[in-house]
């Protein structure tokens, strides 16, 4: 079974910029797409689609962070990241990526991001 490890998060004031890290435990090319999500701001319990990379190459973010997250991978790595700059307080929520085939999405554990003054 796939296995995500999330790593990265830590606290940084408004401005700042952190790098999350999504390692996967196969071939990122196993899945159509590796994607980021986190909690949303109204309700914990929802996730909010942030980016997203196809097999192919093919990048997608969402519009409150475009321009300021920008996903990228390392093949050799297996790794998927994601570059967060000029954070924001309403970048806070935690963080977890899934790594997608047609039928079936594995889950990340998360990572915590805290972005305060």
């Amino acid at each position: 079974q796939v296995q995500l490890v999330e790593s990265g998060g830590g606290s940084v004031q408004p401005g700042g910029s952190l790098r999350l890290s999504c390692a996967v435990s196969e071939s990122i090319f196993s899945f159509n797409a590796i994607a980021w999500y986190r909690a949303a701001l109204v309700n914990a319990r929802v996730r909010e689609w942030v980016a997203e990379m196809t097999s192919g190459g093919s990048t997608d973010e969402a519009d409150p962070v475009k321009g300021r997250f920008t996903i990228s991978r390392n093949n050799a790595k297996n790794t998927v990241y994601l570059p967060m700059n000029d954070l924001r307080p309403q970048d806070t929520p935690p963080y977890c990526c899934t790594a997608a085939t047609i039928d079936h999405t594995t889950w990340g554990q998360g990572t915590q991001v805290t972005v305060s003054s």
